[in-house]
């Protein structure tokens, strides 16, 4: 059974930073792609950042220099480095799991960012 697990989220002021971790069971984070999503009220979900098996990353121009996304392999987690936060950037952060037969989901962890 695969379990994605979010924590870090939290209450911030505009500039602070946070990191978000999202640990795995069932599926080893190394081996697929790993990403975070996040959405806002009234808006679609979106990808924030991603990292796949060979290391490379890929991250929105919303949050491009400001956030990173990495992974440590012997603690099968994945993490989301946030910096110099906006109000913006408030919203429900989801871990996501692409493996090669289906996707996967945490239960996501709201970040508020105040101005």
């Amino acid at each position: 059974q695969v379990q994605l697990v979010e924590s870090g989220g939290g209450l911030v002021q505009a500039g602070g930073s946070l990191r978000l971790s999202c640990a795995a069971s069932g599926i080893i984070v190394s081996s697929n792609i790993m990403g975070w999503y996040r959405q806002a009220p009234g808006k679609q979900r979106e990808l924030v950042a991603r990292i796949v098996r060979s290391s490379n990353t890929y991250y929105a121009d919303s949050v491009k220099g400001r956030f990173t996304i990495s992974r440590d392999n012997a603690k099968n987690t994945v993490y989301l480095q946030m910096n110099s936060l906006k109000p913006e950037d408030s919203a429900v952060y989801y871990c996501n799991a692409e493996t090669a037969y289906l996707t996967y989901w945490g239960q996501g962890t709201q970040v508020t960012v105040s101005s």
